[in-house]
This record gives C-alpha cells, sequence and structure tokens, in this order.
C-alpha cells in the first residue's frame, strides 16, 4: 500500500527530475500553486479528478491517486521550526498575531477566518530596496456561534 508519505517523496523526484515547478505544475491540474503544494506534501487531499491529473503529471505509481484523495491528519515535527523562512512567518503571528484577530473582529465580530474556504497567492514585488515577497490570504469569515 502506498502512503501519503511515498507520494510526496514520489513527486519532489519527479519534479525535480523533469525540472518543474509548482506554478507549471499547478496548471496543468487546473489548481493553485499555494493548494497544489499543499496537496503535494500531505496537507489537504485531492479531489479524484486531481488526483488522477497529478498522477498522470507527475508519472506516479498505480495507488498513488488513492494515497491522494486520503484525508490529511495535520502533525508538525515541531513546535517552532527552526527553517529561517517559516520561522518568519510563525514571528509574524507572533507578533501580529493578537493585532489581526482585534481587526477581525472589529470589522466582522466574533469569529475567526476560516483556513478551509481559503485561498493564498505569493507574488514577487519589484522594489529599488530589494524584491519584496508579497503573501495575500483571504478567508470566509466564520462567525462563532451563541449557544
Amino acid at each position: 500500500m502506498i502512503t501519503k508519505e511515498d507520494v510526496t517523496a514520489m513527486i519532489l523526484a519527479a519534479k525535480k527530475q523533469a525540472g518543474m515547478t509548482w506554478d507549471g505544475i499547478a496548471e496543468k491540474i487546473g489548481m493553485s500553486p499555494i493548494w497544489t503544494h499543499s496537496a503535494a506534501m500531505g496537507m489537504n487531499a485531492f479531489p479524484a479528478d486531481k488526483a488522477a491529473l497529478m498522477a498522470t503529471t507527475m508519472g506516479l505509481p498505480q495507488g498513488a491517486e488513492d494515497a491522494l484523495t486520503e484525508s490529511p491528519t495535520k502533525i508538525w515535527e515541531q513546535a517552532v521550526p527552526t527553517d529561517p523562512c517559516i520561522y518568519r512567518f510563525y514571528e509574524i503571528v507572533g507578533v501580529y498575531g493578537p493585532t489581526l484577530k482585534a481587526i477581525i473582529q472589529e470589522k466582522f465580530g466574533d469569529g475567526i477566518m476560516s483556513a478551509i474556504d481559503f485561498d493564498m497567492s505569493v507574488t514577487r514585488v519589484e522594489n529599488p530596496k530589494g524584491d519584496r515577497v508579497k503573501v495575500e490570504m483571504s478567508g470566509k469569515f466564520l462567525a462563532y456561534n451563541n449557544w
């Protein structure tokens, strides 16, 4: 039986061998690069049609589609990652998380931004002081229910 972890390793190897990009893979399966990478890493389940396209695009063996469509168990290995790029996102949430929560609640009421009904993009913005990384996130507002 092929596991999600096996398929992730296969995808990464095929991507490297073919010299593909996440943008290129995402275009072939009709999804965003952010979602495609997250699902390929096992953090989201592919719908059956997208799993079939991913398996074909990446030359995955029989059984890989089933692993791609399985619901994930999202487990982080460590509390705060040591990779500098990922750590900076933790730092951003640590510093600005309470501010974001306060502003969201002022504008929308008591609730949260969905990470399920959600999309995100990453773009490069040229700047004379050094190019900028622009991360945009959009999630449906979910009000807390008052029992």
